[in-house]
């Protein structure tokens, strides 16, 4: 699948650092060009190969590398201070 590979590439060449949100669903569609089926099916392609952590209702997050934790869910707030 032409769009995992695009999206593999940018990944390992560091464009998405581990723990950061891919593009949404839409997004990719209109930046290339596919139907969202397409863009959704590249990104479970990622999620199988251990790149990406889908967080329903919250997106796609790229995974650290292999032996590394994997990132907290951006919804637990966890990292984040409370302090102003």
């Amino acid at each position: 699948m032409q769009l995992a590979a695009v999206l593999r590439k940018a990944i390992m060449a560091g464009q998405y650092p581990p723990g950061t949100a891919t593009p949404s669903i839409t997004t990719l569609s209109q930046d290339y060009g596919h139907a969202r089926q397409t863009c959704s099916k590249a990104l479970g392609v990622l999620v199988k190969e251990g790149l990406l952590i889908r967080y329903p209702g919250l997106g796609y997050y790229v995974a650290g590398k292999p032996g590394e934790p994997k990132p907290a869910n951006p919804e637990s707030g966890a990292g984040k201070s409370d302090e102003l």
